[in-house]
């Protein structure tokens, strides 16, 4: 059938160059004869031209644009001439503009196949040819010297006609004449056309036949070609009736086919349980499912599309709904193609992952719950570990020296001199107060660790405090003391002794006198009290862990002086003194002054 098709096609277009060549020598013969006549020849070569092979590009358009001018040309001619001939130069005038815009076409409200400009231009064209054409056709019945008069001359009437024809056979498959539709009106005008154009003819040719017999008469043989006429009229009106109604029948067949077809689609698409949004190719949305409209809270289409996802891909993805809130879905985007291959639309599907997004995060949240524990359970094993570990070195020593000195000192107390008893009393007290202060450090140690300590902040004169740390701790007949009596901070008074006397322990235990303990008031409001000893300063390996809660040999009186200092609004640190020692930095907030 296309095969058909298309032969049938190559044979209009080569019968409609036939005819535009025939109609540009019909011109050339009769340029010079009054009226429209000259304007043939271009209008002519434009047929030609528009029948010619189609090429792309320049040469297309050239010839195009060529043809377009010469048929404007004819136009204008026809137009010069209502004047003088008003009918030929009408006649012109349609064939010209039919020429012109021939491959002109107007889209139809409501889509459908496509108006073509040039097609009522044409038929009028041909009306007026056939109106100047017929009367010639009863010649024959008049006596001679009395034939009727026609509107214009015979060979101008039939080079328009045949204009007119050659101009539908150019596009064959958009004109009148589509070679490819099978039925409908337009496929029966086209089949009737022949009898439509033979029944004038037919006419005419019985009413001269009657003409030459001797009993008929001139009215006679006319209206014999009448009622023919007539006959032949009914009989297209009849066909083309009978044609009208069975193609209005196909047509309501298949509209209702389409609605079957079309209130399935829709059902099926409003009984997804997935929220579904189909758009254009300009991503106008076109339609929405009802679960689309649950999902995001809208009664109508949006105005806008939704921020979509990439075309052919598909993800957690964030939907908008209509009260401003998101909703977490599962998009996915993919084209609808037309036959070509070419994106229609788009479809977009969401599936609602709310409660699987919150799972995902309640999940995360007892994960990080039971992160934090296991680090909370790192930390007290660590704790229990570093604690252990000090009770079995540092508390362990002045427990077994406790012991043994009493276990000897009530094994031989009658052998013993006073003086040796007096001395292991001495030795016994000693330990026993040093581990009071460890059981009393650790009891601090326990309530810095659970957050129980606070800070009772006085006004507090720094030496009268170094002085009293100095007067209570062993060894400190080398301590230089270079405080102003007028300088205080703001502390609680039990954190800042227990402070001095860990940092005066600390120098005195692991370094080297003389010991220098200074204070003095910085520009920004605050002291700065500083315990510098003169030993070997703290070894590079120990300063990262120097104020951490057990550093081995060292006790908990870093750890102490840290975190109450920390508790009273200050801080501490370690410099290297010079030119050797170590200096334990103690800054703290400046009491206001009396004066």
């Amino acid at each position: 059938m296309h095969i058909a098709a298309h032969d049938v096609g190559r044979l209009s277009r080569l019968t409609a160059g036939c005819a535009g060549a025939t109609v540009a020598v019909f011109g050339a013969l009769h340029m010079f004869h009054p009226g429209p006549a000259p304007a043939l020849i271009p209008a002519g070569v434009a047929l030609l031209l528009q029948v010619a092979p189609a090429t792309d590009g320049r040469a297309g358009r050239l010839r195009a644009g060529a043809a377009a001018l010469l048929a404007l040309v004819a136009a204008g001619v026809g137009a010069a001439n209502l004047g003088s001939h008003p009918a030929s130069g009408v006649a012109t005038a349609l064939s010209g503009l039919a020429l012109a815009c021939l491959d002109l076409r107007v889209p139809r409200r409501g889509g459908g196949i496509a108006f073509r400009v040039a097609d009522p231009l044409l038929l009028g064209a041909a009306i007026i040819a056939l109106v100047a054409l017929v009367p010639r056709l009863f010649d024959a019945t008049f006596p001679p010297g009395q034939a009727p008069a026609s509107v214009m001359p015979a060979y101008l009437a039939g080079a328009l006609l045949c204009l007119a024809v050659g101009t539908i056979l150019a596009r064959p498959e958009t004109g009148p004449l589509h070679t490819l539709e099978e039925s409908g009106p337009r496929a029966a005008v086209r089949r009737l056309a022949p009898a439509l154009i033979a029944a004038p003819v037919v006419a005419a040719l019985v009413s001269a036949f009657a003409a030459q017999t001797p009993e008929s008469r001139p009215v006679a043989a006319v209206s014999t070609g009448v009622i023919l006429a007539a006959l032949a009229l009914l009989a297209l009106l009849a066909y083309l009736v009978r044609t009208l109604d069975t193609a209005d029948q196909r047509q309501r067949h298949l509209v209702a086919e389409l609605e079957e077809r079309q209130d399935f689609a829709q059902t099926l698409l409003q009984s997804m349980n997935e929220a579904v949004m189909v758009l254009d190719a300009n991503y106008r949305v076109i339609d929405v499912n009802r679960r689309w409209r649950e999902l995001t809270g809208h009664d109508d289409l949006p105005a806008e599309s939704p921020p979509l996802p990439p075309p052919g891909t598909g993800g957690d993805w964030i939907l908008p709904r209509a009260d401003g809130t998101d909703v977490p879905v599962l998009a996915t985007m993919a084209a609808i193609p037309d036959a070509a291959g070419a994106t229609r639309g788009y479809v977009a599907t969401y599936i609602d992952i709310a409660e699987r997004k919150q799972a995902e995060e309640a999940l995360t949240e007892h994960a990080a719950e039971l992160e934090r524990g296991n680090a909370d359970l790192a930390a007290a094993l660590a704790f229990k570990n570093d604690l252990t570990s000090m009770l079995t070195h540092d508390v362990a020593q002045p427990i077994s020296s406790i012991a043994s000195l009493a276990e000897l000192l009530c094994a031989d107390w009658a052998d013993l001199p006073d003086d040796i008893r007096l001395e292991l009393a001495t030795k016994i007290d000693k330990n026993t107060r040093r581990l009071i202060k460890m059981m009393n450090d650790l009891q601090l140690l326990f309530r810095l660790d659970t957050g129980t300590v606070t800070a009772r902040r006085v006004p507090v004169p720094l030496l009268e405090v170094v002085e009293a740390a100095c007067g209570t701790a062993i060894g400190t007949g080398d301590v230089e003391i270079a405080i102003d009596e007028e300088l205080a901070a703001l502390a609680d008074r039990g954190h800042l002794t227990v402070v001095v006397e860990n940092l005066l322990k600390n120098a005195l235990g692991h370094g080297a006198p003389p010991i220098h303990i200074r204070a003095e008031r910085g520009g920004d409001g605050t002291v700065r009290l500083a315990v510098q000893d003169s030993g070997a300063g703290i070894p590079e390996d120990l300063l990262p862990n120097l104020f951490g809660r057990f550093i081995r040999g060292a006790g908990l009186g870093l750890f102490i002086v840290r975190h109450l200092v920390e508790a009273n609004g200050g801080s501490v640190r370690y410099e290297h003194a010079e030119p050797r020692g170590a200096r334990l930095l103690v800054t703290l907030e400046a009491a206001p002054s009396s004066a």
